[in-house]
């Protein structure tokens, strides 16, 4: 292991005693009959290798700071995370509804916040400036692909086991919106379920990861945790905007003009 006074560095054979732990799982797995032995090592492998192209990539748009390159690779991290919240839902809508509800509140949310970011707060030159921006970026969209994802699973799981109710509301003359917005509500809270919780642990139960990066890497800790609240407060803003953004349109497509609730727009429901 090498160091410096500015942080210390780690080679491979630090990385390797480290991944001995993946191991001790593995046959933790084998031991006791878990069957989680071979989706440990793979969803590990998955890990090194895509963190490892992304430092690859990540280090070419740095030197060369082109806003087209930028802007593409936001686009396929933006596709990516609209591929994780479909394959994450218990119950989807027909066709590219899942998906495109996902990917659009995402894209709206993560962009427009990041941008709010790089103008308002990082002030980055240039402003689209990849070191920055697509930082931050991902950061924003990785926490607000799981609030989407957990507010669109539980506002059609909802709503398919409420079905009577919301169907009972409709018959007595009250609005698709008005039928719809205690399981919209539920949705809501519990898509912004874990960044509540982050931010009423960060700092108390738990370091957060930027913060720890960034004192392990010689930032002062007070400059941590300015950066730490920064990112923790833009998280949240682009959270609770795709959440809310994908529960009004997943509501939306559940009803129809006429005012009846729509199931029959969702997939049959897949046995686990």
């Amino acid at each position: 292991m090498n160091s410096d006074p500015a942080y210390i560095a780690l080679d491979l054979v630090d990385i390797a005693v480290a991944a001995l732990l993946i191991g001790v799982h593995g046959a933790l797995s084998l031991l006791l009959r878990l069957n989680i032995g071979r989706h440990l090592i793979v969803s590990a492998v998955r890990m090194v290798v895509q963190l490892g192209l992304l430092a690859i990539i990540l280090e070419s748009l740095f030197s060369l700071r082109d806003p087209l390159l930028t802007a593409a690779a936001a686009t396929v991290m933006i596709l990516f995370a609209g591929y994780e919240v479909t394959a994450r839902q218990t119950r989807r809508f027909e066709g590219w509804w899942t998906y495109g509800i996902g990917a659009g509140s995402m894209m709206m949310a993560g962009v427009l916040i990041t941008l709010f970011a790089l103008t308002t707060q990082v002030r980055p030159d240039p402003w689209y400036d990849p070191r920055y921006a697509l930082v931050l970026l991902g950061m924003i969209l990785g926490n607000t692909m799981n609030g989407v994802s957990l507010g669109l699973d539980r506002l059609l799981t909802s709503a398919s086991r409420e079905r009577p109710a919301i169907e009972a509301r409709l018959a007595l003359g009250h609005p698709r919106n008005d039928a719809m917005r205690e399981v919209a509500r539920e949705a809501v809270r519990g898509g912004l379920i874990p960044i509540i919780n982050t931010m009423a642990a960060a700092g108390v139960v738990s370091i957060p990861g930027m913060m720890t990066g960034q004192i392990l890497g010689g930032v002062p800790p007070v400059e941590a945790a300015k950066y730490q609240i920064l990112i923790i407060f833009l998280i949240a803003g682009g959270t609770g905007l795709g959440v809310i953004t994908a529960v009004i349109a997943g509501a939306r497509r559940l009803t129809d003009e006429r005012h009846r609730l729509r199931l029959d727009r969702l997939e049959p429901q897949r046995r686990k």
